[in-house]
Parts: structure tokens; C-alpha cells; sequence
């Protein structure tokens, strides 16, 4: 039996939900606003390419290493992609990564509420003994926000992969611990509570 079983997450201001090929109007529009595709150190797909990644997202959940999800705003709208990847069964060990959203969205109760429904998850449901997330080392917003979580620095590896221009990437390592769970989700809930 895979692990962890596709699963739907529903909060106030965003909703996880399988990611399918139902997305891709959405997606490709959100990848649009702000032509993210461009931003160097991210993986955003052209807004040409949205189906092609959902297909490759899709493949790895068949494998067993990702599970995708549609980022979803109250009303329903598809604004991003995130994922549970490197999934880890024997030792029940997950990252939380992959994760994109349109420009309107991004720095707003829903990527908090995101990281809330997916570590809550982790942590209570599926029991993980930790919660990686990975960002480019020079994606200074990206690291800034894993940092805000309560995430703390594992390491970095370095000349860790090839970008798609073919540059080496060196890959910053941040993890959660289920010890640290409770005053993590502690301040996400303070925070969902003051943002906008």
C-alpha cells in the first residue's frame, strides 16, 4: 500500500486537493500572472507547459515519491501547485516542496495556511519523524519564509543539482521535527490570525 494516500486538506483561506489534469486552466493562468517562469532559481512551468508538469507530477505520485496537490483559493480556483516529495515510507519521512503560486497570493494567509494544512498532516496524521523543505540557496524569499516557519537549517549541499539553464544549484536543507511541531503550528496559527 502507497503512503502517504492521496487526501484532501480544507482551511479557511486554502484547500489542498489532488492535483489533476482538471487544474490545468488555472494553473496555466496563475503561471502567467507575473511571467514566474522566469524567476532564475525557482522551477515555475511556462504557462505553456502546465499540463505537461501535472503529467510529470502525476508519474512521480505513481512511482511513490510525490504526492501533488492543487492549491486552491475559497472559491475554488486553482493558484498553485505544492507537494509531499522524497517521500520516505520506511522511515516516514517527507519534504514539503515543489510549491508555486500565482503573484496575487503569494505572501498572504493562504501560503501560511498551506504550510499549516500540509505540516498538520505530517505530523498528526502520518506521523513523520521529520519535514524537510529544500530551496535554492540563493532563493533568499523562499529561505526567509522556510526560516519564519520555525524550520531550522540542516545543512547545504553543495553543487547539489543542475538548474535548467544547466548552472549548478547549491540546494539549502531546512527540517522540522515532531519535538518542534507544537510551537511551529503555534505560530502559524498567530499568524494566520494577523495577516492580511
Amino acid at each position: 500500500m502507497s503512503w502517504p494516500l492521496p487526501v484532501s486538506l480544507t482551511g479557511t483561506h486554502a484547500s489542498l486537493v489532488p492535483l489533476s489534469q482538471t487544474h490545468a486552466g488555472d494553473l496555466s493562468e496563475a503561471a502567467a500572472e507575473g511571467d514566474l517562469w522566469k524567476v532564475w532559481y525557482t522551477s515555475v512551468p511556462h504557462p505553456d507547459a502546465v499540463s505537461k508538469e501535472i503529467d510529470r507530477r502525476l508519474k512521480l505520485q505513481e512511482s511513490g515519491s510525490m504526492l501533488p496537490f492543487a492549491v486552491l483559493r475559497p472559491d475554488g480556483k486553482a493558484v498553485g501547485m505544492t507537494t509531499y516529495m522524497n517521500i520516505d515510507p520506511v522511515h516516514k519521512r517527507v519534504e514539503i516542496g515543489s510549491t508555486w503560486y500565482r503573484k496575487a497570493v503569494q505572501r498572504t494567509r493562504l501560503n501560511t495556511e498551506c504550510k499549516r494544512l500540509l505540516l498538520t498532516h505530517a505530523f498528526e496524521e502520518l506521523d513523520c519523524i521529520a519535514v524537510e523543505f529544500r530551496t535554492h540557496f540563493m532563493n533568499r524569499q523562499s529561505r526567509s519564509a522556510i526560516e519564519r516557519l520555525g524550520a531550522k537549517l540542516d545543512g547545504v549541499l553543495r553543487s547539489h543539482q543542475r538548474t535548467a539553464d544547466g548552472a549548478l544549484r547549491d540546494t539549502a536543507v531546512y527540517s522540522i521535527l515532531p519535538h518542534e511541531w507544537p510551537a511551529v503550528k503555534s505560530g502559524l496559527e498567530f499568524k494566520l490570525a494577523e495577516e492580511r
